[in-house]
């Protein structure tokens, strides 16, 4: 598990003092072992440390310091050595002569003064480097809530297929019942095809939703980015009170299962059925219950403040370009230089020293006017960015806040509807069976209660992606993160 901590600054604010030039992680193994049970903050480990983005986010950051190391160089002296040999050979009619020359010569050149303009460009370099941090842990932040987001879909479509299952046992055992009944010739042969019908429906919306598990799985390990990943198993989690509560994800099952013909047939040689009533249910989720959310909205804007690196980012650009527009500005200014210089030559032994201090200066005055105004553009669209991103952040905030509030005001309520459709359901059964009621009434009321439970863990995989969108967008610190290491 690693902790999260980005704080970069210069001049009058805090200095980081990390020296990483690589990225290093400390987290669970990248890997999936076969038969593992992995929670939500394993999955999160894995996704981190799989992560392309995260690798190149690392990546950039190690070439921002790179360059401020390259802008610091400006300062550091050029040193520059050479030596040679050379042979002349020179005939007249009147003589012949040859020579045979070796030199040595050894030059250092070393900016002394710019007005600042190299000062300027090793502190915008600084702030590149501090938005490449912030950038990294922005990174962070959104593979977090994409693995999230890919758990709990798997968690609710494990749910609905438990649903879906139950669902078709319901329309089996009437299936079997209306049978009875028909043969016995207390219901009419309509009734028995509504019942065959409603039966391949719902084996029918089975497979569906088995295709849309299956689908889920896979999003989740490309969420992990885990290719043939072994059989392995995911926690419900806390929240998640699933009777069975882990979920297998073994995609070659699947897959085998895929290839094979599987028959959905009705049942046949019917022998024992009863001609009584009694409705057996699987309910998925016993109770739900929220764990409230430990912040106001007033309290979230400010966690955002202080904690979004998007935004610190974008504040640390802006503070790089304020400073690139400062080294434009003073390439108007000359170049204050000192140079030294040593050559030796083998003709009567020549020793030559120089020393100079130069004071240079190049400029298209025309071409340095459009680079000033170029420089201020890109400052105040940079400026603008920041400015919208902060009132992007603030009606995300608002929107996420009000969407999970109202998520988990609608979970007991949809817990009381199943209550309320099983209830009826029984009713219209046991009316149905005795001869008070029609089969349309028993249909509905049996798609009321499945279409009620369905609903019930929509809501709650609804209100668990929005929770952990609120968190994502205030930047919430997590259990699980990564960040740079000395």
């Amino acid at each position: 598990m690693l902790s999260s901590g980005c704080a970069f600054a210069i001049g009058d604010k805090k200095k980081n003092n990390n020296s990483t030039s690589l990225l290093k992680i400390s987290s669970p193994d990248s890997k999936v072992k076969k038969g593992a049970v992995l929670s939500l903050n394993d999955c999160i480990a894995i996704a981190l440390n799989n992560s392309p983005a995260i690798k190149n986010a690392g990546y950039n950051y190690g070439i921002s310091k790179a360059d401020v190391g390259l802008a610091r160089s400006e300062f550091f002296p050029t040193i520059g050595v050479g030596t040679g040999y050379n042979y002349t050979d020179t005939h007249t009619k009147r003589y012949n002569t040859d020579s045979k020359i070796y030199n040595l010569n050894a030059s250092l050149n070393m900016l002394l003064f710019d007005f600042g303009k190299t000062n300027a460009r090793i502190s915008m370099q600084k702030f590149y480097l501090i938005a490449d941090e912030y950038n990294f842990a922005n990174t962070v932040r959104e593979i977090t809530f994409d693995v999230k987001q890919r758990y709990f879909q798997v968690l609710a479509a494990r749910a609905t297929v438990l649903i879906n299952k139950a669902y078709v046992d319901i329309n089996e055992r009437n299936y079997v019942r209306t049978k009875a009944y028909y043969d016995e010739g207390l219901k009419s042969k309509i009734d028995l095809v509504n019942a065959e019908v409603t039966l391949s429906d719902s084996k029918i919306g089975l497979v569906q939703s088995e295709n849309t598990y299956q689908n889920t799985l896979i999003n989740l390990n490309n969420a992990m980015y885990l290719t043939n990943a072994p059989s392995y198993e995911i926690e419900g989690g806390d929240g998640f009170n699933i009777q069975d509560n882990v979920a297998s994800v073994d995609l070659d099952k699947f897959i085998e299962n895929a290839q094979k013909e599987e028959e959905y047939v009705l049942p046949v040689n019917v022998t024992d059925a009863k001609l009584t009533s009694s409705i057996e249910k699987l309910e998925v989720f016993t109770s739900y219950k929220v764990e409230k959310f430990p912040y106001t909205y007033e309290e979230c804007i400010k966690i955002a403040d202080k904690h979004r690196a998007d935004i610190k980012a974008y504040t640390a650009t802006v503070d790089a370009l304020n400073e690139n527009l400062l080294y434009v500005k003073r390439n108007f200014y000359p170049a204050i230089t000192g140079s030294a210089g040593y050559g030796y030559r083998d003709t009567q032994s020549t020793n030559s020293l120089s020393l100079g201090l130069n004071l240079s200066s190049s400029l298209n005055i025309m071409g340095q006017k459009n680079q000033v105004d170029i420089a201020k553009y890109h400052l105040e669209i940079a400026k603008n960015s920041l400015d919208q991103l902060i009132k992007d952040v603030y009606f995300d905030i608002q929107n996420a806040y009000i969407d999970m509030i109202q998520l988990e005001k609608q979970i007991p309520l949809q817990e009381v509807k199943v209550r309320q459709t099983l209830e009826n359901y029984e009713l219209a059964e046991g009316r149905y069976y005795v001869g008070l009621g029609d089969y349309i009434e028993l249909q509905d009321a049996k798609v009321n209660y499945n279409n009620a439970q369905r609903a019930y863990i929509e809501t709650i995989y609804k209100y668990n992606v929005a929770r952990a969108n609120l968190e994502s967008v205030i930047a919430l610190r997590q259990k699980v993160t990564i960040t740079f290491e000395d």
